[in-house]
C-alpha cells in the first residue's frame, strides 16, 4: 500500500515539475486579426496546410507555432529615383499589404516572419525605379500621377501574388524635384492657367457678340414688318383713337379749333 502510494507520489511529482516547465508551452492563443501554423518537431514539419483560425488552441509542447497578422497594414517609403532624363527626384511612397490567410503556412515556409522587409520593400523599390524611369519629372509632379501609382500597383501586385502576398493600394504622397526644375514647372503651370482663363475670357465674348448680332437683327427685322404695316390710314385710325381717349379724359377740358393735318381734330386742354 505504501509502495503504491510512493508511485503515485512520484507520478504526481513528475507531472508537477513536467507542467512547471512545458505548461505555458502547451497552451496558445491566436487573437484577432491573427492566424498561426504549427511546426511538429518530431513530426512532418511545417503543417503549411493546416491553418490555425482565432481562439485558444493545445500544443505539445516540443512543437513550435508561429502567429502572423493578417490585417492590413501600411508602411513608407522614401527614395530616390531617376526620371526619363536623368534628374534625380525624391519620392514618399505609402503602400499597403496583407499575407494571404489561409497561405500563411506556404509564406512562413517560402518567405518567413520579416517577409516585409525580405521581399515587399525591395520589391516595391525596384517596380518604382523602373516606372518612374518611364517618365518626365513634371509629368509625375502633375499631369500623371496617378498613372503612375497605378503601374506601380499592378507591377508589384503580380510580382506579390505569387509569394502569397496582397497588395492592397499604393500612394505617391510626396514628389520633391531640384528647386530650379520645380519653379519651372510651377511657372509653366501658371502660364497654362492664364491662357486657359484668357481663352475662357474670349469664348465669352464672342458669345455676347454673337447675341447682340442675333438680338439687333430681331429689332431690324420687326421694325421692317412693322414699317411696312404703318399706312396712312393705319396711322390715321391710330390718331383718331388716341384722339379720343384724350378727348374722354376727365383731368382735360377740351376745346376743338378746326381741324388738324389729314383732317384730324385739334384739341388743345389744360
Amino acid at each position: 500500500m505504501n509502495q503504491k502510494l510512493n508511485s503515485l507520489g512520484l507520478v504526481g511529482l513528475f507531472a508537477f515539475i513536467f507542467i512547471l516547465l512545458f505548461g505555458t508551452r502547451m497552451t496558445y492563443t491566436v487573437g484577432p486579426g491573427e492566424r498561426a501554423v504549427v511546426f511538429h518537431r518530431f513530426g512532418k514539419g511545417l503543417d503549411k496546410d493546416n491553418v490555425k483560425n482565432q481562439g485558444f488552441h493545445l500544443i505539445a509542447p516540443w512543437n513550435e507555432r508561429y502567429i502572423y497578422n493578417v490585417r492590413i497594414q501600411e508602411d513608407l517609403s522614401l527614395m530616390e529615383v531617376l526620371s526619363k532624363n536623368g534628374l534625380t527626384i525624391k519620392t514618399e511612397l505609402s503602400y499597403r499589404y496583407k499575407p494571404v490567410d489561409d497561405k500563411i503556412g506556404h509564406v512562413h515556409d517560402e518567405l518567413g516572419l520579416n517577409y516585409h522587409d525580405n521581399i515587399i520593400i525591395p520589391e516595391i523599390r525596384s517596380v518604382t525605379r523602373e516606372v518612374i524611369g518611364e517618365y518626365l519629372p513634371e509629368e509625375l509632379y502633375s499631369t500623371k500621377r496617378e498613372v503612375i501609382e497605378d503601374e506601380i500597383y499592378e507591377r508589384t501586385k503580380i510580382s506579390l501574388s505569387s509569394k502569397y502576398l496582397l497588395l492592397d493600394a499604393v500612394l505617391i504622397r510626396d514628389v520633391t524635384l531640384p528647386k530650379t526644375l520645380q519653379d519651372a514647372i510651377e511657372n509653366k503651370l501658371k502660364q497654362e492657367q492664364m491662357s486657359l482663363e484668357y481663352e475662357f475670357k474670349i469664348e465669352q465674348a464672342e458669345k455676347e457678340a454673337q447675341r447682340q448680332i442675333i438680338e439687333a437683327e430681331g429689332k431690324a427685322k420687326a421694325n421692317r414688318i412693322l414699317s411696312a404695316s404703318l399706312t396712312d390710314n393705319v396711322l390715321k385710325d391710330k390718331g383718331i383713337e388716341a384722339t379720343v381717349k384724350l378727348a374722354e379724359s376727365p383731368n382735360s377740358k377740351v376745346v376743338v379749333v378746326g381741324a388738324g393735318d389729314h383732317g384730324m381734330p385739334l384739341i388743345l386742354g389744360n
